[in-house]
């Protein structure tokens, strides 16, 4: 999982950089979270992509992933969550 995190981060950045020049002080945090998602969730889980934007307009992506966590009772410090 590293392994292809690093990939997509560094492939992806080079590209923000190349392609939009008014963003290079563009880069990733340090850190990244990664879910599976069950096989029987698929749809439910396409359907809350789906409507990202409109919850994300009364709860940031921020509080959103706390609760997330907070939900599925998975440890995490909050001093390096967003480093």
């Amino acid at each position: 999982m590293a392994k292809a995190i690093q990939l997509i981060k560094g492939s992806s950045s080079k590209w923000v950089h190349d392609t939009f020049t008014n963003y290079q002080d563009f880069n990733w945090q340090k850190g990244y979270g990664a879910f599976s998602v069950s096989i029987t969730h698929i749809k439910r889980t396409v359907a809350y992509i789906n409507t990202q934007k409109t919850h994300h307009k009364t709860q940031t992506f921020q509080e959103e992933y706390i609760a997330f966590l907070k939900k599925h009772n998975i440890e995490y410090d909050k001093q390096h969550l967003w480093d």
